[in-house]
């Protein structure tokens, strides 16, 4: 399906990451947004609230973050596409209701633009230190899916992609922006609204009465029903059967579980995207993500200009990670570095793909300010020496 011509702001524009990110929900077709204000991603409700009254969307700010993350839940099952946004501190309280999205098979999305933390820490200053919580952050097995855009045309490119994903795999789905990338302004090409190509929720054809909620009839995905088609369902957070209903013992909990990691799982070559630039026959390669991908490619450019044979890989999916992926760049590759504005995070993920077969280095920091390109230089010297 296409996107709603009335509501695509057509034309090229020089805007932030933040309106980017909103103009992209918007032709994506959500139109329900929930949150609470925050540091650095305000921008993004800020815009949807003076655009969406006048496409029929609706905004609310809530009381917090705990109830964003419950009220865009509910608007889904009213029939809504629907996300929340936020930073660090709310990106914590929200880990509950990631929780609930994910057993109840919801499909939404949480924006993230990320900050340095813990805790408060630097409200107005990035950081990429979220993207273990955004996999690991709730408790219990489950999948999600996590995109990381490194330029404001990706935010409006990607949060459509990440629509599209939560509506065909019935999930959660995180968009972990950055400080920097959601502040950046830069030119952003929206295209017309029938070049966008937007994934529609599927909804039953069933009847009422030979319809299960949780029941795949095909694929790997339950099909989905709103308030008011007239089905008779119950939504729970507890381990429940193919009707939705408690069923509290190990077998309904391994068939509901496997079944809700595999979906994601099988399919993580077809979800993953990533940009590869020289890592055949390379002595390093970087691999990197978000604002710090950019940085990366600037400190590839300087070493290949002093004739070190450098690669580059930068993962815009987080989430689903994807071992073949890294283990494809190891065997063309020397050694590894994983650049990210954390102490550490997305380096135990390619450590473990690698399982030592080539030697992995972090290029890590505390977060607060971007990783300079000749920082990462000298570590590319340092490993290639």
């Amino acid at each position: 399906m296409k996107a709603d011509p009335s509501a695509v702001a057509t034309g090229v524009h020089f805007i932030d990451g933040d309106e980017a990110c909103a103009e992209g929900a918007i032709a994506a077709g959500c139109r329900f947004v929930a949150g609470y204000p925050i540091t650095p991603s305000t921008e993004v409700v800020e815009h949807i609230a003076r655009r969406f009254p006048k496409i029929g969307g609706m905004f609310i700010q809530m009381e917090d973050e705990i109830a964003s993350s419950i009220c865009i839940q509910g608007a889904v099952w009213a029939g809504c596409k629907s996300m929340t946004v936020t930073s660090g501190p709310g990106f914590s309280l929200m880990m509950e209701h990631v929780g609930l999205a994910a057993i109840t098979e919801t499909p939404c999305v949480f924006v993230n633009v990320q900050r340095g933390g813990p805790s408060t820490g630097l409200p107005t200053l990035p950081g990429q230190a979220d993207v273990m919580q955004a996999r690991w952050g709730s408790h219990g097995d489950y999948e999600i899916i996590a995109l990381a855009p490194s330029t404001p045309q990706e935010c409006f490119d990607h949060i459509i992609t990440a629509f599209n994903l939560a509506e065909k795999y019935r999930v959660p789905v995180f968009f972990m922006m950055d400080e920097c990338v959601g502040h950046m302004l830069g030119k952003v090409r929206i295209p017309a609204a029938d070049r966008i190509e937007i994934a529609e929720r599927k909804f039953t054809t069933r009847k009422p009465g030979e319809y299960l909620p949780f029941k795949v009839y095909e694929g790997d995905q339950p099909e989905m029903v709103k308030a008011g088609m007239g089905h008779n369902i119950h939504v729970t957070g507890l381990t429940h059967d193919e009707r939705g209903y408690p069923a509290m013992n190990a077998e309904a909990q391994d068939r509901l579980i496997t079944r809700l990691c595999r979906k994601i799982l099988d399919h993580t070559d077809e979800i993953a995207m990533y940009e590869e630039d020289g890592i055949d026959g390379s002595d390093v390669t970087i691999v990197s993500y978000g604002i710090t991908s950019r940085v990366a490619a600037r400190a590839v450019e300087l070493a290949r200009a002093q004739g070190i044979k450098v690669g580059l890989l930068r993962l815009i999916t987080l989430w689903p990670f994807s071992d073949r992926l890294i283990q494809d760049v190891a065997s063309k590759t020397k050694s590894l570095i994983v650049a990210e504005m954390n102490m550490g995070q997305m380096v135990l993920e390619v450590e473990r793909a690698v399982h030592g077969k080539v030697p992995v280095h972090l290029m890590g920091s505390a977060g607060g300010a971007i990783i300079e390109p000749e920082a990462i230089l000298a570590r590319i010297k340092e490993v290639a020496s």
